[in-house]
């Protein structure tokens, strides 16, 4: 079995150096404020496909012999792995059939497709659709590109390793999200090979936290599959190459849930003006809640991947709204007669809240006859303008309830 070195890292570099981006490593005067570190954030999120698969994808493309090139590539993905798969297979003109689970978000499984890629939509998890392409591939005599348990794919992921000891001088921590473990284990290899000071924290997500249960009982376990926005890390099982990596070189395992990782995508979106998609934002998301403990340190975040679905970005951006008070829901009682809407209108202007939205509902919620109910759903300030809008209701009469 072939085995992950400084070595092999340096060499992927040296084969794919011409090719891939090399991302940019910024530091962000806001974010370091927020976590109180000199915080800097790998945003892997601008390579061609979205997210850093591409390294490790092309890595192993270039290494295979002139048959396994003619008899074509099987890879099974949650969308980045295949993306990057398919794109560079395409470029080197070598066929790819890409099994992803079926509920894949769209906008990977149709990008996949535009690079070129067959796509066969099988079980409901990253899992099944690996069995399901591992049972191709020894049909059919084609090559597998594993995502995260392979050699040459976690070295091609490790030069993220090489860059950012360039790229921040002096650097002390590097917090990185884990799936299957070939982005820390490649990344942990090269900067623990390079510096054994640099710290590494890795972040699961808190529904499959695979690789933490891997290392808590020294062997890898099976967990049963869990949906979450993080979908790039939701992998059930800890691979049997990068394990040891992780176990040798990785400092820390801390986990994060979703909403942490919904609050993290949002602020990266507002105070960096970068999209990340879950798994891209959970490294962020841990240094934000705290769950990591680092003062002041030079640290780096790595944004691994910004293929997020737009229907669940929306819903992010509306329930970060809601959470920072900057939208509110009210279930308002009015009296069923002329004049009554208008009399809520007129409190609400001279609040200055503006209306996105208003129902009115005489069948529903113990309405009784002679009376309405009104939901209206307004822009606000933040927690101080609810509470003026409330006590303006009050005064003038009005009974509601806010909708959450």
């Amino acid at each position: 079995m072939q085995s992950v070195t400084l070595a092999s890292i340096q060499a992927a570099r040296a084969r794919i150096g011409e090719t891939i981006y090399v991302s940019p490593c910024q530091l962000s005067s806001d974010l370091s404020e927020m976590t109180g570190l000199q915080l800097h954030q790998k945003l892997e999120n601008l390579q061609r496909t979205g997210s850093f698969k591409e390294r490790g994808a092309l890595n192993k493309l270039l290494t295979l012999s002139e048959a396994e090139r003619q008899s074509g590539v099987v890879a099974a993905s949650a969308g980045n792995h295949a993306q990057g798969v398919a794109f560079h297979a395409a470029r080197q003109g070598i066929r790819a059939q890409i099994f992803m689970p079926l509920a894949t978000p769209q906008i990977k499984v149709d990008a996949t497709r535009g690079f070129g890629a067959e796509v066969v939509l099988y079980g409901t998890s990253y899992d099944e659709a690996c069995q399901e392409a591992l049972r191709v591939c020894k049909d059919e005599g084609r090559t597998f590109i594993h995502p995260f348990d392979d050699a040459e794919v976690i070295s091609g992921q490790g030069t993220i390793g090489l860059e950012l000891l360039e790229q921040v001088p002096e650097l002390e921590a590097v917090v990185v999200p884990i799936g299957g473990g070939g982005l820390i284990g490649g990344v942990a290899c090269a900067l623990k090979e390079s510096n054994p000071k640099i710290r590494v924290i890795g972040v699961q997500t808190e529904k499959l936290p695979s690789m933490l249960r891997a290392r808590e009982v020294g062997a890898a376990v099976t967990l049963k599959a869990g949906a979450t926005i993080a979908d790039g890390i939701a992998v059930c099982r800890a691979g049997d190459l990068t394990l040891p990596l992780v176990s040798r070189y990785v400092d820390e395992i801390v986990t994060v849930d979703d909403e942490e990782i919904a609050n993290a995508i949002l602020i990266l979106l507002e105070k960096e003006k970068t999209l990340a998609e879950g798994a891209g934002a959970a490294a962020l998301a841990a240094l934000l809640q705290s769950k990591i403990t680092l003062r002041h340190q030079r640290t780096v975040a790595l944004v691994s991947g910004g293929n997020i679905d737009v229907t669940l970005l929306a819903k992010i951006i509306e329930r970060g709204l809601v959470k920072d008070g900057r939208l509110l829901r009210l279930r308002v009682s009015l009296k069923d007669r002329p004049g009554a809407l208008l009399g809520l209108i007129q409190i609400l202007s001279h609040e200055h809240a503006n209306i996105m939205k208003i129902t009115h509902n005489r069948a529903y919620y113990g309405v009784i006859l002679g009376e309405t109910v009104v939901d209206v759903t307004l822009e606000t300030r933040g927690a101080a303008h609810i509470a003026a809008i409330r006590h303006a209701l009050c005064e003038a009469g009005f009974g509601f309830e806010r909708i959450q």
